[in-house]
């Protein structure tokens, strides 16, 4: 069964996959890359610090070969000495140790950034089952960091060996020579062993980064299902969502429709298209109260006579309105003339008939 549920994850995972991952501490993570740093840190170390340090070292513990027979054996010479020696070895060796604790921050820092997460301390029984610890034991992953391991192991033990082979010779006197003559010579051959295997395993690391990325968005991988859950719970359900946009549209018209009597004048073309104005005294410009085409603008003139609308046919001027201004918005400049013309002609109409009232 999970062979199949694999099998059907053949999409690229989309963003917001690869952020949950990340928020549950699933990263990228390359053991070889983090090691790298690690052995640049140690051959900085080496570079810098190996001379004083050593240097340090011995100052500490020459006491115990240059002569030993001055050392008081009770209890609380004993322990001083031992206090400063331990004390001495510390301070050496922290400089060193610093470093070799930052290349390893940094190689990890480097290939992600820190996430903190409590997903990997969430009780989970594949944790305690038999059967899956056997299948992490001996799967296929552990096979592969098992097969890794030993062709590492084999290539930097071969350029080890290549590296220190021509010094044979040297090696072998190295037993009679004096710690000062010694040092320099360690010093040379590990430096020369470090510039070797970091080479080689420049090229390791990176291709296993390449390969741990490629296996970790393989396994990030969706299914067309996946993919269109995911759709719908970010964007939401179309056939909701086009329900929704069904219910906004039909308020907007209702609030339309209920603006028209308030309306000043009803622009139409003369069927296809209404746009309904109002202006008082005091208002900028006019502004569209409703507008529409077809169907609604029917139902437009039809509220309008139902509410004694001036109802007046210019088919340029409502095309050129329903096309540049939005509801509840002033008109545009280039319609001040055209639509001032129309109202003149409204409230001339309006005190025409109010006068002929009176009489």
């Amino acid at each position: 069964m999970a062979d199949q549920d694999d099998s059907e994850k053949t999409e690229e995972p989309t963003h917001r996959k690869l952020e949950e991952a990340h928020k549950k501490g699933d990263l990228v993570k390359s053991q070889e890359v983090s090691t790298w740093f690690v052995m640049i840190g140690g051959a900085t170390a080496i570079a810098l610090m190996a001379p004083s340090t050593a240097s340090s070292l011995m100052g500490s513990l020459t006491v115990f070969l240059a002569q030993p027979e001055t050392i008081p054996m009770d209890a609380e010479h004993l322990r001083r000495i031992w206090l400063n020696v331990g004390s001495s070895a510390f301070m050496s060796m922290i400089g060193p140790l610093a470093v070799l604790v930052g290349a390893a921050l940094v190689g990890h820092l480097i290939q992600h950034a820190p996430v903190f997460t409590a997903e990997n301390m969430k009780p989970k029984l594949s944790k305690i089952s038999p059967k899956e610890g056997l299948q992490r034991l001996f799967g296929p992953k552990s096979l592969m960091n098992l097969a890794k391991g030993i062709l590492k192991l084999t290539i930097v033990g071969s350029v080890s060996v290549l590296i220190i082979w021509p010094e044979r010779d040297r090696l072998a006197l190295m037993m009679t020579w004096e710690i000062a003559q010694l040092l320099p010579l360690v010093q040379m051959l590990a430096l020369k062993m470090f510039a070797g295997v970091i080479a080689v395993m420049t090229v390791v690391a990176a291709l296993d980064y390449l390969f741990e990325r490629m296996q970790w968005m393989k396994k990030q991988r969706m299914s067309i299902q996946e993919v269109k859950d995911e759709y719908k719970q970010m964007e939401g359900d179309p056939t909701v969502k086009a329900k929704l946009r069904q219910i906004r549209a039909e308020r907007g018209r209702k609030r339309m429709m209920a603006a028209v009597p308030t309306a000043t004048v009803i622009i139409t073309n003369p069927t296809h298209y209404a746009v309904a104005l109002k202006y008082e005294q005091g208002m900028g410009a006019p502004v569209v109260v409703a507008k529409g085409v077809d169907a609604v603008a029917f139902r437009i003139r039809e509220v309008g006579q139902e509410h004694e609308v001036p109802i007046i046919e210019n088919p340029p001027l409502a095309r050129a309105l329903h096309a540049t201004v939005d509801i509840d918005q002033e008109i545009q400049p280039e319609h001040y003339k055209a639509v001032a013309e129309v109202i003149g002609y409204v409230m001339r109409l309006k005190a025409k008939i109010g006068g002929r009232g009176r009489r």
